[in-house]
């Protein structure tokens, strides 16, 4: 197993500095996040000895089990959240990620810079948009994306480095992760993670500097530890 995820992890790295070329981008101006959600730490390791150093997880409770002994271990790991987070879990979230990728609503943003106040802490913060407007998908919608990210910047204080988003699944990613680049570049925004494992050389394409890829790397997903929220 630790020689097909770190050849899997080679594969997707070469895939995504060979799509930042093309696009006419340098080779390292998209970063990976490994998708490490609902793999236990044993299928973790690998990828980690293998120099894989930016990991995402979906669910707060599943990265509070796995993920602090994990970054003992290793501690230049970096942990992003890019599951939707409920506030009554923002103040764990500040504690355990470096990076918040699905800020998406006041509420939530409320409540991490209060937690962020209170502790000292400030992760990096992306906010989530909803580019396709799907009503069963968590994120702002495109209309109301430029006054919320002027509300986390000003009435919040974020720390706020870019925006997200996950497109429609039966959509042509493209239209998506050109709407989420335009938003970012009128409002001054440097990070855009967009891109998973069946889209994210379209993405590198479209100007993602941060793409989510799980399957492609660690096979498929094992419901590690059977955890919701």
């Amino acid at each position: 197993m630790t020689l097909d995820i770190a050849q899997n992890l080679s594969k997707v790295k070469n895939a995504i500095r060979a799509a930042a070329e093309a696009a006419g981008r340098p080779a390292d101006a998209v970063r990976l996040v490994a998708v490490s959600k609902t793999h236990p730490p044993e299928t973790i390791t690998p990828a980690i000895d293998a120099g894989q150093r930016l990991f995402g997880e979906n669910r707060v409770q599943e990265a509070e089990a796995k993920w602090p002994k994990l970054k003992e271990a290793n501690p230049d790991c970096r942990l992003h959240l890019i599951g939707p987070l409920q506030s009554n879990k923002a103040a764990i979230a500040v504690q355990l990620f470096d990076a918040i990728e699905t800020v998406d609503r006041p509420k939530l943003a409320k409540a991490l810079a209060r937690h962020m106040e209170q502790t000292g802490l400030r992760p990096d913060c992306l906010i989530q948009v909803n580019t396709g407007e799907e009503p069963q998908k968590a994120g702002v919608s495109p209309a109301d994306a430029d006054k919320f990210i002027a509300a986390c910047r000003d009435e919040y204080g974020l720390p706020l480095i870019g925006l997200m988003c996950i497109p429609p699944a039966n959509e042509e990613p493209s239209m998506h992760f050109a709407l989420l680049c335009e938003i970012a570049q009128r409002n001054g925004l440097a990070e855009l993670s967009m891109g998973m494992s069946a889209d994210y050389e379209i993405a590198a394409a479209f100007g993602a500097t941060l793409v989510r890829v799980g399957t492609a790397i660690f096979g498929a997903r094992e419901d590690y530890g059977h955890s919701s929220e």
